[in-house]
């Protein structure tokens, strides 16, 4: 379903790695690869994350902030390698440890946008994320409020 905002380009920082189509998975919360995540699953395990339950892989998470340390790093990396992994995150603010591990993974990362992009962005919508343009494309939007 398209909505009247579909095609809104929202600019960020320029990001880390590759330009990716994808549906997103939206929460106002922050995000650890550690203590967030069930890696072996491919699902979010912390009960208090809005998220619970729900399959991060082959996803676009958009969320507010990185919250932890090194292990970040490695983490993302082996989500990629084992096939568990988001298809990309969008972060109000990021972290240099993941961005580091994003990097280390060539998983595509971007933050500081123009406006709260969790309020920008609704579970379901199809994104065009561009790390290198800076940029974020709602192609479809999913029509229900995420």
């Amino acid at each position: 379903m398209s909505g009247p905002d579909a095609g809104v380009a929202i600019r960020g920082h320029v990001g880390i790695g590759p330009a990716v189509r994808g549906i997103a998975l939206v929460a106002a919360d922050d995000f650890s690869t550690r203590y967030d995540l069930d890696r072996d699953r491919g699902v979010f395990s912390r009960p208090s994350h809005k998220l619970f339950g729900e399959s991060y892989v082959g996803r676009i998470l958009v969320l507010n902030a990185a919250k932890g340390g090194v292990a970040s790093a490695w983490m993302l990396r082996d989500m990629v390698t084992m096939e568990k992994a988001p298809l990309a995150l969008l972060l109000n603010d990021a972290n240099p440890v993941m961005a580091q591990g994003a990097a280390f993974a060539n998983l595509p990362l971007m933050d500081r946008f123009e406006g709260d992009i969790t309020q920008a962005v609704r579970t379901g919508d199809l994104l065009y994320v561009d790390p290198a343009g800076g940029v974020v494309t709602i192609e479809r939007r999913n029509g229900i409020d995420g």
